[in-house]
């Protein structure tokens, strides 16, 4: 039987191999070929490693004289190919992705594939395969707001100690209002999906009036308060906080996450904070609603029972918005807060300094 070259290793080049065959974030070629690389070193023959590896031998060999030619640096690129030169340059390339980042058509507010494509000279799929290949999505447009509280620095890091390190023998509720929830009604009834079909519903709607949801999130097992009230004034807050101290077992301290709002500021409830002193009250950051646990919540609620029920009334609605919370209280999952307050005011403190460097230029 015809022998192998063989494969001797440095420590750091095992190392190294080592750690890319087992990388997550590694191409997979680049996986595949330290595995060879490693098992040849290891005295496998590469027949014995192409059937370990489930690959054609004559990959093995491919990889293993490579390695012995260039070292680890030949396994991370591939050989040059014969074939017609590429026509789209790596000039015209970095062109495409300056004008796609830096600048906008005469008439029009972001770049599409035909517009690229004319002011290229190239085909709209090549413009297409471009913006895939470096991750750039012109149609697309998110939004975000950068907190300018003076004192974000000290609330970031009051909330995110209570999500990483909550205090012994207390309850910390994740609290907040959704507002203006609209009972809905369609015009017609809507068609049930079937195969070869979605579920289908009248694009036009009857309003019904509208209610406001007062909910708390308990961060350590998931479990929500809920109260739905026709208005978020200061007496509707108050009230919601009046059914958590009855709620929570007595001599048990409470503290309540939540936003800025100036209902909950106002001098009526600070004076009821004051003679019901195991309630504590931290605010988030101006425009920082993101912090709140319970805006996770209301996502699920909007997205699984909101978006496309169908409510005839008020009732109906508070009816819905009770039910789903009364079946996510059988189970309930905490949300699991990973991201360390020093991460995240980096972060902050990067897009402020974008900002000004905008603003100044």
């Amino acid at each position: 039987m015809r022998v192998a070259q063989a494969v001797e290793l440095t420590e750091e080049d095992r190392r190294k191999l080592e750690q890319q065959s087992r990388g997550r974030s590694i191409a997979a070629r680049v996986v595949l070929r330290s595995r060879i690389i490693l098992l040849a070193a290891a005295g496998l023959q590469n027949k014995q490693i192409a059937e370990k590896l489930k690959v054609a031998p004559r990959m093995a060999t491919l990889w293993r004289d490579r390695f012995n030619k260039l070292g680890i640096e030949g396994l991370l690129k591939d050989a040059p190919r014969p074939g017609h030169p590429p026509s789209i340059t790596a000039e015209l390339t970095a062109s495409l992705i300056e004008k796609t980042t830096q600048s906008t058509p005469a008439n029009a507010t972001h770049w599409s594939t035909r517009t690229m494509a004319k002011q290229m000279g190239i085909s709209k799929a090549s413009v297409s395969r471009l913006w895939r290949a470096h991750g750039l999505k012109p149609h697309r447009v998110t939004s975000f707001k950068v907190s300018n509280d003076p004192r974000f620095a000290e609330k970031l890091e009051d909330v995110v100690g209570l999500y990483l390190n909550p205090p012994e023998h207390a309850l910390v509720l994740s609290v907040d209002e959704k507002s203006q929830i609209q009972a809905l009604d369609r015009t017609q009834p809507g068609l049930p999906m079937k195969k070869g079909r979605g579920e289908t519903m009248t694009h036009d709607y009857k309003r019904n009036g509208t209610t406001t949801l007062f909910a708390a999130l308990n961060t350590a097992n998931g479990e929500v308060y809920g109260l739905c009230q026709q208005k978020h004034r200061h007496q509707e807050w108050l009230k919601f906080l009046r059914m958590i101290d009855k709620a929570v077992a007595a001599g048990k301290q409470i503290h309540v996450i939540c936003d800025n709002y100036a209902t909950h500021k106002h001098p009526n409830v600070e004076r009821w904070l004051e003679q019901n002193k195991r309630f504590h009250i931290h605010f988030t950051p101006t425009s920082a609603s993101w912090l709140n646990m319970i805006e996770r919540f209301f996502r699920d609620l909007t997205q699984n029972r909101l978006r496309r029920g169908v409510f005839q009334d008020i009732e109906q609605l508070i009816m819905g918005i009770g039910d789903y919370i009364d079946k996510h209280n059988l189970n309930p999952k905490p949300f699991i807060w990973t991201a360390k307050a020093s991460d995240i005011l980096e972060k902050v403190t990067r897009a402020r300094a974008t900002l000004d460097n905008r603003r100044s230029a």
